[in-house]
């Protein structure tokens, strides 16, 4: 299966207005998922944006589109995948930290252990996920040596974050 060089992501990326509440426009990754060229494309994108791959033990998804491009990543990369979890989802033992998004607020949870770890997840809007999962991951244990985003919505943060796609 050959990738077409000059693939727009953007194509695959629908707005959901007022989703998962009014004054969210929800940014639907679904038909990038579906479509195996363009999911292939957009996890060798995310992968060329890494600068920090020696030594790496694992790659750590964010809850719950993390997983998706997370697990692709590690098993590309032959290392682990680590999810970082919703409240109540992981047995224990687990760390736990409350952080706040861009519509309420929530608790993620991570299994402690040791090693170099790169953080990948679908969005960073406001950067609360991001620092909640940064911030987890050096609590439980982990030594967080980069981080890899899908989308950057850079209309809501200042941030420069490493994403294949800027909005």
């Amino acid at each position: 299966m050959s990738l077409e060089i000059k693939m727009n992501l953007n194509d695959y990326i629908v707005d959901v207005p007022d989703w998962p509440k009014k004054g969210i426009v929800f940014k639907d990754i679904t038909p990038l998922l579906k479509d195996a060229n363009a999911f292939n494309h957009a996890t060798l994108l995310m992968r060329g944006l890494l600068t920090n791959q020696i030594n790496i033990s694992y790659i750590v998804g964010c809850e719950a589109r993390g997983f998706i491009f997370g697990a692709y990543l590690a098993k590309r990369m032959g290392v682990g995948f680590i999810p970082v979890r919703k409240k109540g989802k992981l047995p224990p033992p687990v760390i736990s930290r409350d952080y706040e998004l861009e519509y309420g607020t929530d608790t993620l949870e991570i299994k402690p252990g040791e090693g170099k770890v790169i953080i990948v997840d679908d969005v960073y809007a406001t950067g609360g996920t991001a620092g909640a999962t940064r911030e987890l991951c050096k609590e439980a244990g982990y030594d967080v040596v980069d981080e890899i985003y899908l989308i950057n919505l850079s209309f809501l943060n200042n941030d420069k974050v490493k994403s294949v796609i800027t909005y």
